[in-house]
């Protein structure tokens, strides 16, 4: 057994609640893979255009991803068929990318992973297909701020309660529905680690955030309710009233010295961008 900051972890750094507390080599592994799903963002944000269609996206996330020495994290998870999610309009998550077009004014949000080393990073990003609407565009920002406010709140001695109450104060200043069936979660050496991340809470509630974790933060937010709708093809949620949704997530590490946003070129910086 061994003793880190008073808590009791076992040979693997998992404390008794099943959170894992990583090493420095694994946040090192963590963050290689981080890199590698900005970098896979980046092309696709510049590839996105109107009259593609999603199976082009995915073809050029699964090139880029293998390209930089890194493997997908979601094809094949629980049978999922793609290397990316791709998610349209009302589609909140999990859209498998295939024959649709995208159109003009379209908002599309690309959730990509990798895996390094058998470690993962996962993030996700809402972007505008050409020109869209001034009413889409601001649900985008507004999501993106959320997801900035969240971050900054991840922090030793906070609580995920703060993280989730910061995501859902602004979204929901704003007139926006925050999804509730659908949370961030922890990351490792699985997709999907605990503790749970909602985009909802109050302050000073739930799991204590301490250095080491790595947690992926995600808020989805919709125009109108927060209520959300599964598809039959067993993956793609929408949101109940057919009205827009947009996603955006990082990977985030726990520190001393503050949030370090593995799935952001820029590190630590994203989560001090500005939310005005």
């Amino acid at each position: 057994m061994e003793r880190k900051r008073g808590l009791t972890l076992d040979s693997g750094g998992q404390l008794n609640n099943g959170i894992t507390i990583k090493s420095p080599q694994e946040l090192r592994a963590m963050r290689e893979a981080g890199l590698v799903v900005a970098e896979t963002i980046e092309v696709l944000l510049r590839s996105l255009e109107p009259g593609m269609k999603t199976r082009a996206l995915d073809a050029i996330a699964s090139r880029e991803i293998k390209r930089l020495g890194a493997k997908p994290a979601f094809k094949g998870y629980r049978g999922f068929p793609a290397t990316i999610c791709v998610s349209i309009n009302h589609e909140i998550v999990h859209g498998i990318p295939g024959e649709r077009v995208i159109r003009e004014g379209d908002i599309v949000s690309l959730d990509v992973g990798a895996v390094v080393d058998g470690y993962y990073s996962d993030s996700a990003v809402t972007a505008p297909a050409g020109k869209a609407s001034p009413e889409a565009l601001r649900l985008i920002k507004t999501t993106r701020q959320s997801l900035q406010l969240g971050i900054r709140q991840a922090v030793p001695g906070n609580r995920i309660g703060d993280i989730g109450a910061a995501v859902q104060q602004h979204a929901e200043s704003a007139g926006y529905g925050v999804v509730r069936e659908y949370v961030g979660h922890g990351i490792g050496r699985a997709l999907h680690e605990e503790p749970a991340i909602p985009n909802f809470g109050e302050p000073g509630k739930g799991i204590l955030l301490r250095p080491g974790m790595v947690i992926a933060i995600e808020p989805m937010l919709n125009q109108g309710t927060w209520h959300t709708q599964a598809l039959d093809d067993g993956w793609t949620v929408v949101t109940a009233d057919g009205k827009l949704s947009a996603h955006f997530e990082h990977t985030v590490a726990i520190t001393d010295e503050g949030p370090q946003v593995f799935t952001a070129l820029n590190g630590q910086q994203a989560s001090q961008e500005s939310t005005n």
